[in-house]
């Protein structure tokens, strides 16, 4: 049974700080997409995703919000800037080639999953793999029972070894698959639209299998080897027709796109007519997209009808309502993500799991060294943070990364050689950032 869209708010909450509306819309959904699979098959195909528009300044969480909803679905998760996209026609990557990488993310998602189930045994083949060419045994001079039996138990002991690690610093040689193309060589490099992108995919594949793969010998430690022969294994055992199948139907039915920056597509008054005919061109390109339509991969034909599109963006100098009406139409929830507040940053600090001082305290206890944060020091980074988003660019939480470098900087530097504590209160702070912050223009280059 996939998350409540309450279990789901309390998942986000473990890693994104506020933003309770978004987290509710994206929550339900996600939710969405189960009671889907659970109407009517009449009606299945008629309920179209809550595609949704998040409207809000940079580093407030946006992206955060989509790609942890993505793990938390195990769902094909892709993230682009709508800006990377050209009109069709013009040199550049069209719409189409964001599904062709959404297939291919979730292909490799795939894989690894069904790999993961047959790595076991494609362990123990490798294994007799390797001992077959560190003991090579002639099987027509031990046909009789009685040596057949000596030869199994001597088998067993080496075995035995081989799983110690007493061959691991032993070489062997092993066969690795070269590079796709002829004699490793792609027939055709990197190439302007998605178009020409699958056309190279197809001849490269079509010359690989006409002159067959190119392999080559390579002399590697057991310890290696293992990992490389294992891998051909896991590979062999996999049903890639399966694998195919099975990442067709999750990217039709789970797939998450993240339209980052669509405001910058957006057609606002104050820009230039060219400017203009060129973004609509690429909206009128990504609606049949999220629309619904089919786009031909290499893995098979995907239907984009049920993707769930999540799109993103600051709206300073434009406003959703000058997106094409039709495009509009197709993101029915608008959510507003918040200002951060000071308050705010000293949460993101400290309470996320993955919250900056938590990551500049695990970098610091390699070296043995204890990073303790006193209250008055996340209070004055938070204050600062504030301050120079208020003054300069409001670039969000990002700033407190920008901030806590500058006040670490030379605990980092010198951490090999240090004492193995470091305090860091509010003196420490003032004491590192308050010129800069001060100056205008070195508080604009610097932080």
């Amino acid at each position: 049974m996939p998350l409540k869209p309450k279990e789901i708010v309390e998942a986000l909450d473990l890693y994104i700080v506020g933003q309770q509306k978004a987290k509710r819309a994206v929550a339900i959904a996600l939710r969405n997409r189960w009671r889907r699979q659970q109407a009517p098959d009449n009606l299945k195909e008629e309920i179209l995703p809550n595609n949704i528009i998040m409207i809000g300044p940079t580093g407030v969480g946006k992206t955060e919000i989509a790609r942890r909803l993505a793990h938390l679905a195990n769902a094909p998760f892709l993230k682009v800037e709508a800006t990377k996209f050209t009109e069709v026609g013009y040199v550049g990557r069209d719409v189409e080639s964001m599904i062709r990488d959404l297939m291919a993310i979730a292909v490799h998602m795939v894989e690894q999953e069904h790999e993961a189930l047959v790595w076991e045994m494609a362990e123990k083949i490798a294994e007799e793999r390797i001992l077959d060419i560190l003991f090579p045994v002639d099987k027509k001079e031990h046909e009789d029972e009685i040596e057949q039996e000596r030869v199994g138990k001597t088998r067993e002991k080496l075995k035995e070894m081989y799983k110690n690690g007493q061959f691991d610093d032993r070489y062997i040689e092993v066969e690795l698959q070269d590079s796709p193309g002829v004699g490793g060589i792609s027939i055709m490099g990197p190439m302007g639209g998605g178009g020409m992108d699958e056309a190279s995919d197809f001849l490269n594949s079509a010359m690989s299998n006409l002159f067959g793969k190119k392999k080559k010998k390579k002399k590697v430690k057991v310890s290696e080897a293992k990992k490389i022969l294992t891998e051909q294994e896991a590979d062999k055992l996999v049903d890639k027709a399966k694998v195919q199948q099975e990442a067709l139907s999750r990217v039709e039915n789970d797939g998450i796109v993240f339209l980052d920056e669509i405001d910058k597509i957006a057609t606002s008054s104050d820009s230039g007519r060219s400017a203009d005919v060129s973004r609509q061109g690429v909206q009128r390109d990504l609606l049949p997209i999220v629309e619904g339509s089919t786009v031909n991969t290499r893995y098979g034909v995907v239907r984009t009808d049920h993707i769930l599109f999540i799109a993103a963006g600051a709206f300073h100098t434009s406003k959703p309502s000058d997106l094409i009406p039709e495009l509009q139409g197709r993101f029915p929830i608008r959510v507003e993500l918040d200002s951060l507040t000071t308050e705010d940053f000293i949460k993101i600090l400290t309470h996320p799991q993955n919250a900056l001082i938590k990551q500049y305290q695990a970098l610091l206890n390699a070296e043995g060294v204890d990073l303790i944060v006193k209250e008055d020091a996340l209070k004055a980074i938070a204050e600062k943070a504030t301050e120079v988003n208020d003054r300069t660019e409001n670039i969000g939480a990002r700033r407190l990364h920008t901030i806590l470098t500058r006040i670490l900087d030379d605990v980092m530097f010198k951490a090999p050689d240090t004492s193995k504590k470091f305090v860091l209160d509010a003196k420490t702070v003032h004491e590192n950032i308050d010129d800069i912050v001060t100056d205008v223009d070195m508080s604009r280059y610097i932080l």
